[in-house]
């Protein structure tokens, strides 16, 4: 078959028009539906929150340290395990990744905006102000204690410590009000996305030309539809509860503590996966761009990716082996959660089959992706260990659960996070980043990282139960503890190293140009930073590689469908 010659046409790489100063610049980003400045936002919004969040695990590291500390009290404790959970999930994880597709989306196909770009704004701000809310807690409560009066029942919430009698005060309700306000604004988000997708694509840029960032983008927002509502229900239901007499999760009037733990987890697991597909779009882009090749297997990725967003709303209640659901409901989980290791698999071989033979550059974004294949295997190989229901019953409330999940949410999104803030800040501000300072920041991340969640395994294995907030001597765990806060305030170093190399690069950076890694999307054929209406001219393009076309006519590999 004759392969359609690849068009892009009018490529605009003239410097944007420079922005005004003064009060005026405040008024237009508070006013503004412009998708990049509200991806910036998004992001800039989630590093705020990521700095918050890794400052109460680093406390909370401290006082596990040693055996019998006294560095913060058992509340404040519960406090900043509360805190630091629903931070990250809530407003740093899906935040800054729903950031990252808001600056990014209509940049690869081609587009002017989001779909909806009023209701883009407004799903911003809704979830700002969800953040906004539950931070307000350490002051609106019954009085201040220790670090204020902030909500002490776990990110999870179970019930019964979320009944009125038990959580007096407000701290619970500032916590139930502000996920609904994030649910409605990653729902608005996920709708945006949908729609932009399926109708804004420039011309030439079918379904099977979409970059697979776009594609993966795409199945996170449908899984959004189905997640979010249960964790929606939940809420207004626990509200209910608390104000209005009903008894959904009372266990004393004919309610269930499990139907709490379902409706959570129903969103729980699948935001894994709504959150690690993200990362996996990242890499997606970043692998082939430092490897020199194309993406190997583009359709099994995209098969893959569907697979991965179907299967994964079926292995929630495997957060549950230890409840009693009975030999029924445990086989199905462990069935559905070891199925779901199949297309993650293929995406790892596929990763691994388009760096070999590659002509691998060893930059910051790909030294970050490195990393994130090697951490996320091995999250994935203890993650099938827990799927096992005999394993899971003995580890399910142990700290290799929490070393688990960490290399997850940490050694694979993280990592992937990184990544894609050096390869794409060229691209929203206009320089580079700093290789040494970025090389510095991995080095540090990966030995904090490694010391932190290698050696948490351990404890957890030798019966160390999660969420304490200290223990006696003389267990085996202190200095595995130990090892495991050292770590954590090497990541912090690191952490603290990337942030001024943003700032410092923002002001002192390389001016990048508009395409400084060789790449071949779309959003690397206009300027750096774009100029606000994206592209003069809608493109035409006529492969998955139309800017490589372009600029390597010669290129026998060029073309292809």
């Amino acid at each position: 078959m004759a392969k359609e010659a690849p068009v892009l046409e009018a490529i605009d790489q003239t410097a944007p028009a420079s922005h005004s100063s003064g009060p005026g610049v405040v008024y237009e980003w508070l006013t503004t539906v412009d998708h990049k400045k509200i991806g910036i936002m998004y992001i800039v919004y989630a590093l705020i929150f990521l700095v918050l969040a890794g400052a109460q695990a680093l406390l909370m590291r401290i006082q596990l340290a040693v055996p019998n500390n006294h560095f913060v009290t058992p509340q404040v404790f519960n406090r900043l395990f509360t805190m630091h959970g629903s931070t990250m999930v809530f407003f740093v994880g899906i935040p800054i990744l729903f950031g990252f597709g808001n600056y990014l989306i209509p940049l690869m196909i081609g587009a002017r905006d989001m779909a909806f770009p009023r209701l883009n704004a407004f799903s911003f701000w809704i979830s700002a102000f969800g953040g906004i809310l539950l931070y307000l807690s350490y002051f609106a409560g019954s009085g201040l204690y220790g670090a204020g009066s902030a909500p002490d029942v776990g990110w999870f919430a179970y019930a019964p410590l979320t009944a009125k009698v038990f959580s007096p005060g407000h701290s619970t309700d500032y916590w139930t009000l502000s996920i609904l306000m994030s649910g409605i604004g990653t729902t608005g988000t996920a709708i945006n996305i949908v729609a932009t997708v399926i109708c804004m694509r420039c011309k030439g840029m079918t379904m099977t030309r979409m970059p697979l960032l776009v594609w993966l983008l795409l199945v996170t927002s449908c899984m959004v539809f189905v997640a979010v509502s249960p964790l929606t229900a939940a809420q207004i239901m626990l509200t209910l509860d608390r104000y209005l007499g009903s008894h959904f999760f009372d266990t004393q009037a004919g309610g269930s503590a499990v139907l709490w733990m379902h409706f959570f987890w129903i969103f729980g697991h699948p935001e894994v996966y709504i959150l690690v597909l993200p990362a996996f779009a990242f890499i997606n882009e970043i692998v082939p761009v430092f490897s020199r090749k194309a993406i190997f297997g583009y359709s099994a990725m995209v098969a893959a990716s569907v697979g991965i967003g179907f299967i994964s709303l079926s292995v929630w209640a495997h957060h549950m082996f230890t409840v009693g659901m009975g030999p029924a409901g445990n086989t199905f989980f462990v069935f559905a959660t070891m199925v779901v290791s199949v297309p993650t698999g293929i995406k790892m071989f596929n990763w691994l089959a388009t760096i070999w033979g590659g002509r691998v550059r060893f930059r910051t974004p790909m030294m970050f992706a490195i990393g994130f294949l090697f951490q996320f295997l091995m999250a994935g190989l203890t993650g099938i260990m827990l799927s096992a229901a005999p394993f899971d019953w003995q580890l399910s409330a142990s700290y290799f659960v929490v070393a688990h999940f960490h290399y997850v949410l940490v050694g694979g999104i993280l990592f992937a996070l990184f990544a894609a803030f050096y390869y794409w800040y060229p691209k929203i501000t206009g320089r580079m980043m700093s290789e040494t300072l970025g090389k510095w920041h991995f080095w540090l991340f990966i030995i904090g990282f490694h010391l932190t969640f290698d050696f948490m395994h351990i404890p957890g294995l030798l019966g160390m139960p999660r969420r304490i907030y200290t223990y006696e001597a003389g267990r085996g765990w202190e200095y595995w503890n130990l090892i495991v806060g050292i770590g954590a305030m090497v990541q912090a170093i690191g952490t603290l190293i990337f942030v001024y190399n943003l700032v410092h690069s923002y002001f002192r950076g390389k001016i990048a140009g508009p395409d400084p890694w060789d790449a071949w999307t779309l959003e690397w054929s206009t300027a750096s930073p774009p100029p606000s209406y994206n592209f003069a001219v809608e493109p035409n393009v006529g492969s998955r590689r139309p800017l490589w076309d372009l600029k390597h006519p010669e290129d026998p590999d060029s073309s292809y469908e």
